[in-house]
């Protein structure tokens, strides 16, 4: 059985004295496919958040690629985390004044020391895996072109490929097709399971009908809480449609996932 790269129990993450997240227990094995799906405000971002460190549990455990987050984790710590944690967000976080190759590099600088993480004076062999990367999404043309002059698709190609040059073992996607229109989504969405080959991916996906695409195993989050979690091939689409589904008094619907796995018996 492949080891646990994410090890949650009990979490439970507070800010301005709200509880974003309550999740009783989530593992997620080495080189799964997981799609998290849920309202806005669900706490899918905020769970994405925690498994990179920058928001650590208020009650709990949450260990990350055998790391426990919590108050006992060190700055050094925490960078080492976060070098083999890539992430691939909706605002993208490139630097837009630079190149597109320079942005890919920006992947390498957690394996870079000394005098060449700030005057950018790159290594041949890093300039070299940069071209790779930026070949494998289909974007080496506009290698010297500065970010702010891509279009939205290839920004994000871009971000992909500065995540390949990172080698990460976990990869964390919010909503990497967001604003993208469908065939370019769907591009984004293949390109990203192409690059995560050998690693784990956390994808937060809003479209249904990219989930093929980018999962194996779904979880539903509603409310800060898990109510669903099984193989992609056993979500209904009336299972997400009851997720989607505000509710009158906003409790919890007891979705077929979650009646399973604590006995209770799903509402009709």
């Amino acid at each position: 059985m492949n080891p646990l790269v994410v090890d949650i129990e009990h979490l439970v993450c507070q800010a301005g004295g709200r509880t974003l997240l309550d999740l009783q227990r989530l593992q997620v094995r080495a080189g799964e496919r997981i799609a998290v799906v849920g309202h806005n405000g669900a706490g899918k971002s905020t769970l994405l958040r925690c498994l990179s460190g920058f928001m650590l549990p208020t009650r709990g455990r949450a260990a990350v690629l055998g790391r426990r987050l919590d108050g006992t984790l060190s700055a050094r710590e925490l960078r080492a985390l976060r070098i083999e944690v890539g992430q691939v967000m909706q605002g993208l976080h490139l630097v837009q004044r630079l190149s597109a190759l320079d942005n890919v590099l920006i992947g390498a600088l957690g394996r870079v020391h000394g005098w060449r993480g700030w005057t950018r004076i790159h290594r041949a062999g890093d300039v070299a895996e940069a071209e790779s990367a930026l070949a494998a999404v289909g974007v080496l043309a506009k290698a010297e072109q500065r970010a702010d002059r891509l279009s939205g698709g290839e920004r994000q190609k871009v971000a992909i490929a500065r995540m390949l040059m990172q080698r990460p073992r976990l990869i964390l996607a919010d909503e990497p097709t967001a604003s993208l229109d469908p065939l370019a989504a769907a591009e984004i969405c293949s390109l990203l399971a192409r690059a995560a080959q050998g690693a784990t991916l956390i994808t937060v996906v809003h479209n249904p009908s990219l989930l093929p695409l980018l999962a194996d195993r779904v979880v539903g989050l509603k409310l800060g809480r898990i109510v669903f979690d099984q193989p992609l091939a056993d979500v209904s689409d009336a299972e997400l449609a009851r997720l989607y589904r505000p509710d009158d008094d906003g409790a919890l619907w007891p979705l077929a996932g979650a009646a399973r796995a604590t006995g209770m018996q799903a509402s009709p």
